[in-house]
């Protein structure tokens, strides 16, 4: 059956559990805090972090947001757009260290709003996403996407696609070093329909001044 390229790519949802259970031991002992842009049925929660205590979630669907809110007692839940209520500073009361991004498409709006919005920030960050851009990307139109402004002029329109993973990692380490984060361990994949979902993770430490 031909896949509407409209519908969500569900196909690879125990790539994404798996992704963020390796993730989850980045954090070498330390307890999660875990801040989830997109909570949708909870299915990653279940799988992932029922037994983290402390969190927050967004989610646009009243009903989606009533049943996380039922799912995860100890965790902070809003009925909300993640980017806007993010960027206006939503979930700084927790000093979060592991910021997980599973968007339908790209997931760079959200980052900035988490970098460029006032909040506490943790020792270490490990951040880990679902990236459904590169499905666009394939039309070359990478120009056309306004977050992709500033690599498009240095990569070039038509290297976008072919790069996109590199793309991710350069752009991860960009905006995190703006806040004081020096990316430090990094992987990722291609998956999903026509490998057009891109899977990764990367391991953000806080950039210590030396003693002169």
């Amino acid at each position: 059956m031909k896949r509407n390229p409209k519908q969500r790519d569900n196909s690879t949802f125990e790539a994404k559990a798996r992704l963020r259970l390796a993730a989850l031991r980045e954090l070498g002992g330390e307890a999660p805090v875990i801040m989830e842009t997109h909570g949708g049925f909870g299915r990653l929660f279940l799988r992932c972090y029922r037994n983290v205590q402390t969190g927050v979630v967004f989610e646009q669907d009243s009903g989606k947001a009533d049943a996380l809110g039922r799912q995860r007692p100890t965790w902070a839940v809003y009925e909300a757009d993640c980017e806007r209520a993010i960027r206006a500073g939503v979930g700084s009361h927790l000093a979060v260290n592991f910021l997980d991004l599973d968007p339908y498409g790209q997931p760079w709006e959200v980052m900035d709003a988490f970098f460029e919005s006032e909040r506490p920030r943790s020792s270490r960050l490990v951040l880990v996403a679902n990236d459904g851009l590169r499905r666009k990307l394939k039309m070359n139109v990478g120009w056309a996407v306004q977050s992709l402004r500033s690599i498009t002029e240095r990569r070039g329109n038509a290297a976008l696609y072919r790069d996109y993973l590199a793309v991710c990692r350069e752009l991860v380490a960009e905006k995190a070093a703006k806040v004081g984060y020096d990316l430090r361990r990094w992987t990722g994949y291609y998956c999903g329909d026509k490998q057009a979902l891109t899977h990764y993770a990367a391991v953000l430490a806080r950039i210590t001044s030396r003693a002169s």
